[in-house]
C-alpha cells in the first residue's frame, strides 16, 4: 500500500531552529510541514506589517530554508509551511529569490483567499482559515515549495494527502483521518514527550508496555504515515530524543479541541471515533476515523488593538503579608485618584513560607496590571505612583522592576462567513491562478452537547484516599480565543470507570474557582478514555490580551491535576 511520509519541523514561530535540517537528515519523508501561526502571532505579524507593507511573514522560515533547501531538493522531500503568514506571496517570492541565489532549481507556489480585511476594516488583521486543497493544488501542479497564510493547522497534511491520494472532496472518512493526523503533528514535539503530563515516570514504564529509554532534553519532531485509506501512524525519526506512545498522542488530540465534532473547512472530523493502537516502540496507529461534511462557513480570526496595558510586581517579604498587600492597593488607589486608568487589576500570589531559610522563599507577589485605551494612563500615571511609594509603603518595599511606558495589547475575535465567499486560489510558479471551489456539500453547524451515553459502569464503592487527580489521570490544557479547554485522560479501563461519573462539570469548577460563574461544557470520549472540558470567556479577549497569569492556559490542565479529591485506593 502506497505511504505518504509526513513530518513535521516547527509547532509556533520561534520553535527549534534546527529542526528542519534535522528532520531532512534523519530519516525518510515525502513533505516536510512547518507550522508557524497561532492568534498571538497574527498580531504580531499584523504589528509588522504596520511599519513595513513588504513584511507580514515568518522571517525565521527563510533563514531556515537558506541552510536546507538543496537538501530538501536532493532528497525530493516537498515543503508545506503557513509561515507566509498575512504575506504569503511576499515570502514566495522571498524563496525564489533565495533559490536563484544558492543555484537551486525548484519551484515555489502559493495560497492565497485567506484576507479578508477589506471587510473588517477595523480590525488589524482578518484572515479566513482555509482548508488544504488549495495546498493540494499547489502539489499537483509540481510546487516544490508550498507557502500559505492563515489555513487551518491541519491543512498542511491534509493538503499533501490529497495531492497524493487524489481524494475527493466527500471522501469524509479518509480527510477526517489525514486531519486528525495533522492536528497530532502541528504541534511538534508535543507529540513526542514535549509538555506531557507523565514526564516524571521511569524509562521502562511505556504505553502499550514496550521498554525503552525517555530522553526528554531534545525529543524528536514527529512524522506520520499516511495510507490511501485515511489511516496513520505516528512516529519519529530513528534514534532522536522523546518517545511516542498511546498517551502522547492522546494527549496532542485533545489540545484545543472541544466537543467530538472538530468541525474544519474540509471535512468535520468525528474523535470519538479515533482509535488508538500501539503499533510497536514508538509507534501509534490511528484508524477508524469517521468524518462528516463540513460546516457551510469558514471562521475568520480577527485581532485588532484594545488598548494599553501596563504591570507591576510588589514584593512583599516575611510577616503580615495580606497588611502589606492591603497597604499598597489603598495607596496606589489614592494615587490614581488623578488619572485612574480603566481597568485595574491585583493579584495576590502567595509564594512565601514561614521561617523560610532564604530572603526569595520568604516574598510573596503582588500583581497590579492596568489597561486603558490611552498609554499615558498607563504608562506615567502608573510609574510615577508606583515608584513614589518606595520610602512611603509597607517595610521591605520594592518591585521586580520599574514598570515601563506601557504597551499595545492585542483582542482577538472569532467571525464567520459563506465558505463561498471567499475566493481559495492557488498561485502557480508561472504565475497561473487556479481557483479552488468550496466544498460540494456542508453540513449545518452543529451546536456540540455535553452526553452521558456510552459511559461505562461506574466502580464499585470501596476505600477511597485524598490524593492529587494527577496521581491517575493526564491532562492537556490550551486557548481559543476567549475559551480554554482542558483535556484530561486515563490509561486503563478501571480509572476510566471512576474518571467518567466523578469528574462532572461540577466537579471541574469546585476544583477550578476561576471558573465557578462561568460556563463549563463537558465532552466525554470514551474510545480515548477521556474528557473533555471547555471553559468560556476565562481568558477574557483573547490570548493578546493578557487576561489572566497564564494567558494561554497552558498549566491550567497541571493545575487541575494538582487537585485533590477522593480516589478509589485501588486506583492509586
Amino acid at each position: 500500500m502506497s505511504v505518504l511520509r509526513v513530518g513535521n519541523a516547527s509547532g509556533f514561530y520561534g520553535d527549534r531552529f534546527d529542526a528542519l535540517r534535522e528532520m531532512l537528515t534523519g530519516g525518510e519523508l515525502d513533505v516536510l510541514t512547518g507550522d508557524y501561526l497561532a492568534e498571538l502571532t497574527m498580531l504580531i505579524l499584523g504589528r509588522d506589517r504596520m511599519k513595513d507593507p513588504a513584511a507580514g511573514y515568518a522571517r525565521t522560515f527563510l533563514r531556515q530554508l537558506e541552510e536546507s533547501l538543496g537538501l530538501a531538493h536532493e532528497r525530493g522531500v516537498r515543503i508545506v509551511t503557513n509561515a507566509g503568514g498575512l504575506n504569503p506571496a511576499g515570502l514566495a517570492d522571498a524563496v525564489r529569490q533565495l533559490a536563484q541565489r544558492l543555484g537551486i532549481p525548484v519551484r515555489v507556489a502559493h495560497v492565497e483567499g485567506d484576507d479578508l480585511g477589506s471587510r473588517y476594516p477595523d480590525s488589524l488583521t482578518a484572515h479566513a482559515y482555509l482548508g488544504g486543497f488549495g495546498i493540494a493544488a499547489c502539489l499537483r501542479e509540481g510546487a516544490d515549495v508550498v507557502v500559505a497564510g492563515r489555513v487551518t493547522d491541519a491543512a498542511l497534511v491534509t493538503g499533501p494527502a490529497v495531492a497524493r491520494f487524489g481524494w475527493g472532496a466527500t471522501q469524509y472518512d479518509r480527510l477526517a483521518g489525514a486531519v486528525v493526523a495533522g492536528h497530532v503533528l502541528e504541534c511538534g514535539t508535543q507529540a513526542t514527550g514535549g509538555n506531557y503530563a507523565f514526564f516524571a515516570e521511569g524509562g521502562a514504564r511505556r504505553e502499550g508496555g514496550h521498554g525503552g529509554g525517555r530522553d526528554l532534553r531534545r525529543p524528536g519532531f514527529p512524522l506520520a504515515e499516511i495510507h490511501e485509506d485515511g489511516s496513520c501512524v505516528i512516529t519519529k525519526h530513528p534514534g532522536t530524543g522523546g518517545f511516542v506512545d498511546v498517551g502522547t498522542v492522546t494527549a496532542q488530540l485533545l489540545y484545543e479541541t472541544g466537543g467530538a465534532r472538530y468541525a474544519g473547512p474540509d471535512v468535520t472530523a468525528r474523535l470519538d471515533t479515533v482509535r488508538l493502537t500501539q503499533d510497536g516502540p514508538d509507534r501509534v496507529r490511528i484508524d477508524g476515523v469517521r468524518g462528516e461534511a463540513p460546516p457551510p462557513t469558514l471562521k475568520v480570526g480577527r485581532t485588532r488593538l484594545g488598548g494599553f496595558r501596563n504591570e507591576v510586581v510588589f514584593v512583599l517579604t516575611g510577616l503580615d503579608i495580606e497588611a502589606k498587600a492591603a497597604l499598597v492597593q489603598e495607596q496606589m488607589a489614592d494615587a490614581f485618584e488623578k488619572s485612574r486608568p480603566a481597568e485595574v487589576r491585583w493579584e495576590l500570589v502567595r509564594t512565601d513560607r514561614p521561617d523560610a531559610d532564604t530572603e526569595e522563599t520568604a516574598g510573596a507577589l503582588l500583581r497590579l496590571v492596568v489597561r486603558d485605551p490611552e498609554q499615558e494612563r498607563v504608562g506615567r500615571a502608573l510609574s510615577g505612583a508606583a515608584i513614589e511609594l518606595a520610602l512611603a509603603s509597607y517595610p521591605g518595599f520594592h518591585v521586580l522592576a520599574p514598570p515601563g511606558k506601557g504597551s499595545p495589547y492585542g483582542v482577538f475575535e472569532a467571525a464567520y462567513v459563506p465558505q463561498e465567499d471567499v475566493e481559495h486560489v492557488a498561485v502557480l510558479d508561472d504565475g497561473r491562478r487556479v481557483p479552488v471551489p468550496p466544498p460540494p456539500a456542508a453540513a449545518a453547524r452543529v451546536v456540540e452537547q455535553a452526553t452521558q451515553a456510552d459511559l461505562p459502569e461506574p466502580l464499585p464503592p470501596g476505600p477511597v484516599r485524598r490524593a492529587p487527580l494527577g496521581l491517575v489521570a493526564g491532562a492537556r490544557s490550551g486557548d481559543k480565543g476567549p475559551d480554554a479547554n482542558v483535556g484530561v485522560w486515563v490509561r486503563t479501563d478501571e480509572a476510566w470507570r471512576w474518571l467518567a461519573h466523578e469528574l462532572t462539570a461540577e466537579r471541574f469548577r469546585e476544583l477550578v474557582p476561576e471558573s465557578r460563574n462561568l460556563t463549563v461544557t463537558r465532552h466525554p470520549l470514551p474510545r480515548l478514555r477521556a474528557l473533555n472540558f471547555v471553559v468560556e470567556g476565562i481568558l477574557g479577549a483573547g490570548v493578546a490580551s493578557q487576561h489572566r497569569f497564564d494567558p494561554q492556559a497552558k498549566a491550567l490542565g497541571e493545575w487541575l491535576r494538582s487537585r485533590c479529591l477522593d480516589i478509589p485506593e485501588a486506583l492509586l
